[in-house]
């Protein structure tokens, strides 16, 4: 299981901060993994705990796509790896998977010298996400980047503490 964790989530984290897509066929072939490995009694999740961690990951960061903070691709390598991880762990994915994301943001919007700004936007969204968001989506804003090595640290991280 982890090491088809390690091999889903780096073949997307590298595509991701390539291209900043993330692959379907990467998401659906460790959907897949996740499952069949499930279904045939390998590894210690089972399949209706694998199936729980699809649909909790869909779930999870499904209204941070709505509000345009992360990508469709994101989305669904949460819930490919859920089918690994099993329901019971993705609670702890998601808010590891959030504080790494945090600091990923901070350091990304160091290096690109627009701190100020970002904790500024960051902390109008807290007030008005609806009203933000096309400031959020904005090419001209320069704020987006890859959020596939969060993820990455998130699902690891709480694959590893298990």
């Amino acid at each position: 299981m982890l090491t088809t964790l390690c091999a889903g989530l780096s073949s997307a984290t590298l595509v991701d901060m390539r291209q900043r897509r993330i692959p379907n066929v990467v998401c659906g072939a460790m959907a897949a993994a996740g499952l069949a490995l499930s279904a045939s009694g390998i590894g210690n999740v089972t399949l209706a705990a694998s199936v729980a961690g699809l649909v909790i990951g869909i779930a999870m960061m499904l209204p941070g796509h709505v509000l345009g903070a992360t990508g469709a691709g994101d989305v669904k390598l949460f819930a490919a790896a859920g089918t690994l991880l099993g329901g019971g762990r993705m609670v702890p994915a998601f808010l590891f998977m959030a504080l790494a994301g945090g600091v990923l943001a901070l350091f990304v919007a160091w290096r690109r010298g627009r701190i100020g700004r970002t904790m500024r936007l960051t902390a109008g969204l807290v007030g008005g996400p609806v009203a933000l968001k096309a400031t959020v989506e904005s090419q001209t804003e320069h704020n987006r980047f890859a959020y596939g090595p969060a993820i990455a640290a998130g699902c690891l991280t709480a694959a590893l503490i298990q």
